[in-house]
């Protein structure tokens, strides 16, 4: 029985040193990487706060140009109804000239010019 005793001895003995070695590996490690977990952890809280500021930004940007859009397809829409209102009074003055043109009248130019021109004023 002395040689289990002894088995079991010098199975206690490596498992007690095995248990130091990881409790002393460990306790090492930690020293060693505390100041790197640590600085690792700052530059984690700042790209975080980097992250959400320029999703922020972005967010922002993206209902700007929202905007920018809805206001150039407002002013285009004006542009088109003046061209149309400037196409529909340009037809109107074009047959006013037209009937202009179509006056016949004898005798000096300025003055039939005149009495032509009055007559399509109304005056």
């Amino acid at each position: 029985m002395t040689g289990g005793w002894k088995a079991v001895a010098l199975a206690l003995a490596a498992v007690l040193l095995f248990g130091l070695g990881a409790a002393g590996g460990a306790w090492l490690s930690s020293e060693r990487y505390t100041l790197q977990l640590k600085d690792q952890g700052d530059k984690l809280v700042a790209c975080n706060l980097a992250r959400d500021n320029v999703l922020a930004l972005v967010t922002e940007q993206g209902a700007k140009l929202g905007e920018l859009s809805n206001q150039a397809q407002q002013r285009q829409a004006k542009a088109a109804q003046a061209v149309a209102d400037a196409q529909q009074q340009a037809g109107q003055h074009y047959a006013a000239a037209q009937r202009l043109q179509q006056e016949r009248a004898e005798g000096d130019p300025a003055a039939v010019a005149e009495a032509l021109i009055d007559k399509e004023l109304g005056l």
